[in-house]
């Protein structure tokens, strides 16, 4: 399912979530759910299951804390922060060894991600390979736009150490990419 387009008007199926309404949060979560999965499926490390799990997870804690939205931002933002905060708890959680690697038989299977790069299987397997926080804000920065600042914040590291990481995760991935080749 392709992301809800930039300028949905979807309040009425909010509100009417928010009130205990299950059919409009079922139309709010077909209009949300691919791009809050391919947020999730790129920080899990392409791991499907893992993905599908916090997404499901996500998408709880939204019906939960939905009575408490303010509509200070669009709904869709508000819930794509909720999904990433839950993978990121999810990466803390599991103690994420800052420095270990994947194993190649833990990398995703060809085709099976949301991006239409030409060499989107060989990126996914470089990706995969990044240690987890560094493959967060590789994932957070370059593809789903954040600033230093707010990566910082939300994985409580400096920003400085925010732009190391970054830069790190660069150079194993030019590393990993210039192996495969």
């Amino acid at each position: 399912m392709s992301p809800a387009p930039a300028g949905t008007n979807d309040s009425d199926d909010v509100r009417a979530a928010a009130a205990g309404d299950r059919r409009a949060f079922q139309r709010l979560y077909q209009l949300h759910v691919g791009r809050v999965h391919g947020a999730v499926y790129r920080l899990a490390g392409y791991d499907h299951a893992r993905a599908e799990d916090l997404t499901q997870d996500a998408f709880i804690r939204a019906w939960q804390k939905l009575p408490g939205f303010r509509h200070e931002s669009a709904f869709g933002t508000w819930l794509y922060r909720l999904a990433v905060n839950v993978a990121l708890m999810d990466i803390r959680a599991r103690g994420a060894d800052p420095v270990s690697m994947m194993d190649e038989e833990d990398l995703p299977d060809a085709g099976s991600t949301p991006f239409c790069a030409a060499e989107r299987e060989e990126l996914e397997h470089a990706v995969g390979k990044l240690p987890p926080r560094a493959r967060a804000v590789l994932v957070l920065h370059d593809v789903e736009g954040w600033k230093h600042e707010e990566i910082s914040a939300e994985l409580g590291m400096a920003v400085g150490t925010s732009k190391a990481q970054l830069h790190r995760a660069r150079g194993l991935l030019r590393k990993v990419l210039g192996e495969s080749s």
